[in-house]
């Protein structure tokens, strides 16, 4: 391949989707750089994810016009950006695009400019700019970039570019002691190092970096102290995205309001759109300030403690998950319930649900997805039950523009949401099924079983990887290196046997006869005025979810 000392247009393609494919082959080494050790949707996973929403956009544009691809690049990379890695990485690549709106090519001189325009709007965006993260690797691309002044080719500059942004990267321990600690470097600096990579690729020819093999140990951080990746840098327990359509003018005092009720503040847009990432303890002032500055859409909530990787699931699902046929005779209120697993699909439409959703933790339904179901229930009215605390404020943004009246009932998982449906009637009005529903919801107890993906320590003691979780409503309860022996003492915390009767047992991927056998029989032992009852929910990462009544 002939050295490239200029980019044309549809080279500027070739280089961001070289970088969508780096990212991909390299998502699983830089997720373990992170450190919580229940399996969830890392900086890894949010780059690459931005990078396929830029990659989507370039594809409908006239990818031999540069203006046009500009454009692509910066709102791809805007609508697209998941969590805090992905939202800064949109606003390097919109500096990236911005340098070259108005040129017919990316030579030296204007990629120069462009990582200075990255690095300059990636600190903006940012509330409280922190040392030793990816904000610091896009400054070291930037000086790298300048270092050989003017009159340099294209190359030279880009080599000087990534060796000024490894050595940064480099860095980053020594600037986060939590990094220092794992013994670890940024993984969000990790995934843009390899946009440098795509560059030389397709400028030079060089071959893409392979990723490092994982050995499938994780990094070991107390998360008693700071996690600097993902899952709740700051302390806070929630990750609230959306976009906000709002006059450019409202957005410093938007600023100064977030800055108020929450930390890894990032907003970045313009023009009458932006993309805002915050993690908090308090979902619902965050949307507040949203809708005191214009409309907020595509709102997208996690809980950083309980996130869960369900993407393979809910695309295998997706052919064979869009709901169950309505029933003859049509209902007056009609539930719509979203859920993984066939074995808990079978149990919700055995329950009366016209409709189910596929989704889970980190793969949410969107609102349209939503209101397509509601849309196609039979019930003049319709009850949604998200079964998740991420999807319940989608299901209330697509319960304010249904076409019929909607009520929610914010069921945080798959127990509340069967325990909702014992006092469904079919008959009454949402209102009134809200009501019974909820009480019946409230009164569950639910635990689950998962198993870690790295090392790591909790209140509940140290964990290794491959340990079963025992976890509560309440965050993780207990830590054992047996499946059953993590069920059984998470019962025991739960059980109360002065009030409690019935032990709903649901099965998933994972789960054993045998450890199934040694669950019922505990019960039957250790609390024989309980009933068990078990039943086959296939739901993927979870061997068992608890319902206790």
């Amino acid at each position: 391949m002939q050295t490239q000392q200029r980019l044309t247009a549809p080279e500027l393609v070739d280089v961001v989707t070289a970088y969508r494919d780096a990212l991909r082959t390299h998502q699983v080494f830089i997720n373990r750089l992170n450190v919580y050790p229940v399996p969830d949707g890392d900086t890894g996973t949010n780059m690459a994810l931005t990078l396929e929403s830029v990659v989507k956009e370039l594809s409908g544009c006239e990818a031999s016009d540069m203006a046009s691809v500009a454009q692509a690049i910066s709102h791809g990379s805007l609508m697209g950006a998941r969590g805090n890695s992905g939202v800064i990485l949109s606003q390097i690549l919109r500096g990236l695009a911005d340098s070259v709106r108005g040129s017919d090519g990316m030579d030296a001189a204007v990629l120069v400019d462009g990582l200075e325009r990255a690095a300059a709007g990636a600190y903006k965006a940012v509330q409280n700019p922190v040392e030793g993260t990816i904000l610091t690797v896009a400054r070291g691309a930037a000086d790298g970039a300048a270092a050989p002044g003017e009159d340099v080719g294209l190359i030279r500059v880009l080599e000087a570019a990534r060796r000024g942004a490894d050595e940064a990267l480099a860095r980053t321990p020594d600037l986060l002691p939590v990094l220092k600690a794992a013994g670890v470097v940024d993984s969000g600096g990790t995934g843009l190092l390899l946009l440098l990579d795509a560059f030389l690729h397709v400028a030079d020819g060089r071959p893409l970096p392979e990723a490092p093999e994982v050995d499938g140990g994780g990094v070991r951080v107390d998360l008693t102290g700071h996690d600097p990746g993902e899952a709740g840098a700051d302390g806070l327990r929630y990750e609230v995205m959306y976009l906000l359509e709002a006059p450019d003018d409202l957005i410093p005092p938007f600023r100064q309001v977030w800055a108020g009720i929450g930390d890894s503040i990032v907003v970045v847009g313009g023009d009458g759109l932006w993309n805002c990432h915050i993690h908090t303890d308090d979902i619902g002032s965050c949307i507040e300030a949203a809708l005191e500055a214009g409309r907020p859409r595509q709102i997208r909530v996690t809980d950083l403690f309980e996130q869960v990787e369900e993407e393979r699931w809910v695309r295998n699902a997706a052919g064979t998950a869009a709901g169950a046929e309505p029933p003859e005779e049509p209902a007056v209120c009609s539930v719509v319930a979203v859920c993984t697993g066939d074995g808990i699909r079978r149990i919700f439409r055995s329950l009366g649900v016209h409709h189910v959703v596929s989704g889970g933790q980190s793969m949410n339904p969107s609102t349209a997805d939503l209101l397509a179901a509601i849309d196609a229930t039979p019930g003049e009215q319709v009850v949604i039950l998200p079964n998740n605390k991420n999807i319940v404020p989608v299901a209330e943004q697509a319960a304010l523009q249904a076409s019929k009246p909607v009520k929610v009932i914010p069921t945080q998982g798959i127990q509340e949401g069967f325990a909702a449906l014992l006092e469904y009637d079919p008959e009454g009005d949402a209102a009134s099924n809200v009501a019974l529903m909820s009480e019946s919801a409230s009164r569950v107890v639910a635990g689950e079983v998962t198993r870690a993906v790295r090392a790591s320590v909790c209140e509940a003691g140290p964990i290794a990887e491959g340990d079963y979780l025992g976890l509560s409503r309440s965050g993780i309860q207990v830590v054992a290196p047996d499946l059953a022996q993590a069920a059984t003492a998470l019962l025991d915390r739960l059980i109360d046997r002065d009030r409690h009767e019935i032990v709903t047992i649901i099965a998933g991927e994972g789960s054993a006869v045998a450890s199934t056998r040694r669950i019922t029989e505990w019960v039957a032992e250790i609390h024989p005025e309980v009933a068990a009852e078990v039943h086959q929910g296939g739901q993927p990462l979870y061997p068992y979810l608890f319902s206790i009544e």
